[in-house]
């Protein structure tokens, strides 16, 4: 089964921002995902709802793409950004944070557990990544 792949006008907004060969390793991954679906993704991400059905590929250096499921078969790339600790306002971990609510960046060792379930589903969460394209969709909304 092929995976439908949405992206958030945020993640649009960052992606139209990528140099041409960080650009070219995320269309690559978005064939990927629509072919593979979770398998096309590293790892999950630890924590509470909605945090947990997230999924992260790592594209090139510290280049990550967020991804979330909201039902089989259907993929949204939330966020698509740098890994950068040392710098809040660019790190695309503290945006997927500030994007669920969350005021504190949780702390503490974190899990890399595979995307796909045990049965090799993607961890589907309907309303919560509903909620959060939503929410991505006004951050672009509010950036320009």
């Amino acid at each position: 089964m092929r995976t439908r792949v949405i992206e958030t006008p945020r993640a649009a907004q960052q992606v139209g921002g990528l140099r041409k060969k960080d650009r070219a390793a995320y269309e690559k991954f978005l064939d990927m995902l629509e072919a593979q679906g979770c398998a096309a993704l590293g790892y999950r991400l630890t924590g509470d709802l909605p945090i947990d059905h997230l999924c992260v590929k790592h594209l090139i250096g510290s280049l990550r793409v967020v991804v979330g499921f909201e039902a089989p078969g259907v993929a949204w790339v939330l966020l698509v950004g740098l890994h950068a600790r040392a710098d809040p306002g660019v790190d695309v971990y503290t945006e997927l944070y500030r994007l669920a609510g969350l005021a504190d960046i949780p702390t503490g060792e974190r899990r890399k557990p595979t995307c796909c379930t045990p049965d090799g589903t993607a961890p589907t969460a309907t309303a919560e990544i509903t909620n959060l394209a939503n929410r991505a969709h006004q951050l672009r909304t509010r950036s320009r």
